[in-house]
């Protein structure tokens, strides 16, 4: 009786003018495809912050627990399995996001850290590092605005009469995306304050 019943509805909706299916097959590629990009560049990200943190370390080697926040903040993104499969399931979206999180925070204390040091912001290598850095947290905020436009479409294909029939008799879902407050936080850099400024390193 179910499965006659789940037949009847699928013939229905397919009969439906504008049932959805091609748009939920169109959607779904372009958030894979924007999803690929965002972990690209989240892990162009990470590949940056070992040189930073080595090149920081030399003029400011005292700063120990920006290093270590840094260093642990990417071990936690490191231990995600950012797979395809992460943008279905929203516990692991969210654990995900709040790591991406936690490392934008840990690199803006790395890089107010470097405002104390004439010397280190001088330094041509750190120079050009910081300018990787934020060529890559620029290219971060395309994708996942892209991404974000992607799952916007999809989800509203779900949600709206007549496709969401199509959705609930071939089980499509929304997906989930990146929160508003967090896309506008991450477009600018963290304020923290460490209080008194660091005394700038010894001249050698």
């Amino acid at each position: 009786m179910r499965n006659w019943m789940m037949s009847l509805m699928l013939l229905l909706t397919l009969s439906l003018s504008g049932c959805g299916y091609n748009t939920f097959q169109t959607t779904d590629e372009q958030i894979k495809a924007s999803w690929a990009e965002v972990l690209n560049q989240y892990q162009r990200r990470a590949d940056l912050v070992p040189n930073l943190v080595n090149v920081v370390k030399g003029y400011a080697a005292h700063e120990k627990d920006v290093f270590t926040q840094v260093t642990e903040a990417r071990a936690r993104v490191g231990q995600i399995q950012a797979t395809p499969e992460l943008i279905n399931d929203p516990a692991a979206f969210a654990k995900f996001q709040a790591a991406q999180h936690d490392m934008s925070n840990s690199l803006g204390r790395l890089m107010l850290v470097a405002e104390n040091y004439p010397q280190l912001k001088a330094d041509g290598v750190f120079r050009d590092l910081q300018a990787q850095l934020e060529g890559t947290e620029n290219r971060i905020t395309v994708a996942r605005k892209r991404y974000i436009d992607a799952v916007q479409e999809y989800n509203n294909t779900v949600r709206s009469f007549p496709s969401n029939l199509t959705a609930m008799v071939l089980g499509y879902k929304v997906k989930p995306s990146f929160t508003l407050e967090n896309e506008k936080e991450i477009s600018k850099a963290p304020k923290v304050d460490f209080g008194a400024p660091a005394a700038p390193a010894p001249a050698h």
